[in-house]
């Protein structure tokens, strides 16, 4: 994993961070995924502060931080630039990179939008193979079902052997699950550890 992560310093031309920045909260869940996936719709349902969602690719350019109080005070929830893969091409997935990079976090939520989930796939493994603490969020699951997609998330959790969690992040749908799942892992050790 280091060699990963120095591969990956190199293409985004930045160094870890081993330790946290004063005044940071030491533990960390960062969202991540796609643009318009949702992710700013569970920042905002998870720390119940509003971040402006629209439609339009890379809304999210700026970073926004919060805490959860199902989760944890002393847990910051950080809401990254939509992102399609771990080798960044736009500013937006550089930025997210850098995040991922920069952080140890407790876990890493990789939103998808569950009605496109055979493309979404790739960052996850991508995450994993990185050895990253990951949860996949299936989220718009409501929408999913509707359109006729039925996800076995038990299922898909067996097989990826990672936590799946079912939400519909605009009315909170899965909230209490996706924190319970954040607390249950065990706090990482530090990026340089990996």
């Amino acid at each position: 994993m280091k060699r990963f992560v120095t591969f990956l310093e190199k293409l985004a031309g930045v160094e870890v961070a081993s330790e946290p920045v004063d005044g940071e909260l030491s533990e960390k869940v960062i969202l991540v995924g796609n643009p318009n996936v949702g992710k700013s719709a569970l920042f905002n349902a998870l720390t119940g502060r509003y971040v402006t969602v629209s439609n339009y690719p890379g809304t999210t350019v700026e970073i926004s931080r919060g805490t959860s109080r199902a989760i944890g005070a002393d847990v910051e929830i950080i809401d990254t630039p939509g992102m399609y893969s771990l080798l960044p091409i736009t500013d937006e997935e550089r930025v997210a990179q850098r995040i991922l990079l920069r952080q140890t976090p407790r876990a890493i939520v990789h939103v998808i939008d569950a009605k496109n989930i055979e493309r979404m796939l790739g960052l996850t493994l991508q995450l994993m193979e990185a050895g990253l603490p990951v949860i996949l969020v299936l989220n718009m699951a409501d929408e999913a079902r509707r359109v006729g997609v039925k996800i076995d998330a038990k299922k898909l959790e067996k097989i990826l052997g990672i936590p799946v969690v079912e939400t519909v992040a605009t009315s909170g749908v899965g909230m209490k699950e996706l924190a319970r799942r954040v607390r249950e892992l065990p706090p990482q050790k530090q990026a340089s550890d990996f």
